[in-house]
């Protein structure tokens, strides 16, 4: 006959998605740092223990919870953290959020509201001797993509990769690394003149759809509100050695409004800062691209910020 403990629960699973247990990555022992002095103390830093005796009491842990057995479907304890989703309700409870409702990313897909779409694939180191960019998942940064003079590739290689004539892109189109980065989650635009581009099949293509009310500023600006971006946490799973966030990235919830006037005045300061910055851009490709005496590799661009839809 097998011992059932006092605190065991029939259909139920017991999680502690607690960040520490003792143990270092090089399997040391992990010590708790004193933030005041920033030197290592003499105490066990193992955060599960503390889960597990309050499990023994029958009380709440600090980082744990019950799952039902039927809804535990991955083995991967951060996955079950309610910390991770509980920002954006309170976020959404204010007054500033009184027009605003959350809405998962596969809702609103589902809907046509954003369009979804992955890179285009992986050129072989030894296909990059052309001219037209290969963007990696280290290339995108600081809600920049940044184009690397040394990794360009055939218009014909390109071509194959689109399949087409087309890279299918468009201006400020909302990038991220899906896979293999640290920065998963976090959103790049393409710029105005860097449509032509080969996207790494490692990352994530969003846009709005043809029928949204909001436009690529009020989606980046969503998507970079910290209630948002904590979410991306609970999702991404190590797979081997490398980051990875599959299919998951469709249960990140965003603050979601069909007021347009709602969703511009919200987004302005995103909306004023890449359009400003595409006017300098296109400026500055302007000029340097009037001589052949400079080697600076933005991507060519004579489009207005008015003319973006």
């Amino acid at each position: 006959m097998v011992h059932r403990p006092a605190w065991f629960k029939d259909g139920f699973v017991y999680v502690s998605y607690a960040d520490t247990v003792g143990i270092n990555k090089d399997g040391n022992t992990l010590f708790r740092v004193d933030t005041s002095t920033g030197k290592r103390t003499t105490t066990i830093d193992d955060k599960v223990e503390a889960d597990v005796d309050a499990l023994r009491a029958s009380r709440d842990g600090a980082t744990s919870r019950w799952v039902e057995a039927n809804q535990y479907s991955v083995g991967v304890p951060a996955y079950y953290s309610e910390e991770y989703v509980g920002p954006l309700v309170d976020l959404l409870e204010s007054s500033n959020y009184s027009k605003f409702e959350s809405r998962t990313l596969a809702e609103l897909i589902a809907d046509g509201q954003i369009v979804a779409r992955s890179g285009h694939g992986s050129p072989s180191a030894d296909m990059r001797d052309g001219e037209i960019p290969y963007i990696k998942v280290s290339d995108i940064r600081a809600g920049q993509v940044n184009i690397n003079p040394t990794n360009l590739v055939r218009r014909i290689v390109a071509e194959r990769f689109w399949r087409g004539d087309e890279s299918g892109l468009k201006p400020f189109d909302l990038v991220t690394p899906v896979r293999a980065s640290k920065n998963i989650g976090e959103f790049a635009l393409l710029m105005p003149g860097q449509e032509e581009i080969v996207l790494t099949k490692e990352v994530l293509i969003l846009r709005p759809g043809p029928t949204a009310e909001i436009d690529n500023f009020y989606l980046l600006w969503a998507l970079s509100l910290k209630a948002v971006r904590n979410q991306w946490k609970r999702i991404v799973f190590m797979q081997t050695n490398r980051e990875d966030v599959g299919r998951r990235y469709l249960e990140v919830a965003i603050p979601w409004t069909d007021d347009a006037n709602a969703a511009a005045q919200a987004s302005q300061a995103f909306r004023d800062y890449y359009q400003g910055m595409q006017k300098l851009r296109g400026d500055f490709v302007q000029a340097l691209y009037s001589t052949d005496e400079h080697h600076v590799f933005l991507g060519k661009s004579d489009a207005s910020p008015d003319d973006i839809a």
